[in-house]
């Protein structure tokens, strides 16, 4: 069973950045997809960025601002956000599949089967 465990959320203002993690257990997250999601409130859940081995995707709305890392020895994955907007606040999932594909080009509208419990951003103004 695989489990994922986020964290670096908080409060942060307009401009900062801020790094969460994904702390994966009971597997490699090699050649796996391994994506970011987040929903703010009274909002569906929309993808923020993906990524297996060469396959990066992310949202228009990323636009250069966030970058996703893998650090298979410590199998974690890392979502760097920059120049973070009140429009940025949600509670931020991590996510991965069963089994070993690439994020592909529905990523951010395909299932994933594993989901950790989110960790909250807020910008403020």
């Amino acid at each position: 069973q695989v489990q994922l465990v986020e964290s670096g959320g908080g409060l942060v203002q307009a401009g900062d950045s801020l790094m969460l993690s994904c702390a994966a257990s009971g597997r490699t997250l090699s050649n796996y997809a391994m994506g970011w999601f987040r929903q703010a409130p009274e909002k569906g859940r929309e993808g923020v960025i993906c990524i297996s081995g060469s396959d990066k995707r992310s949202a228009e709305f990323v636009d250069g601002r966030f970058t996703i890392s893998v650090d298979n020895a410590n199998n974690t994955v890392y979502l760097q956000m920059s120049s973070l907007k009140p429009d940025d606040t949600a509670v931020y999932t991590c996510a991965t599949d069963l089994i070993p594909q690439l994020c592909g080009s529905t990523w951010n509208v395909r299932s994933f089967d594993y989901w950790g419990q989110g960790t909250q951003v807020t910008v403020s103004l």
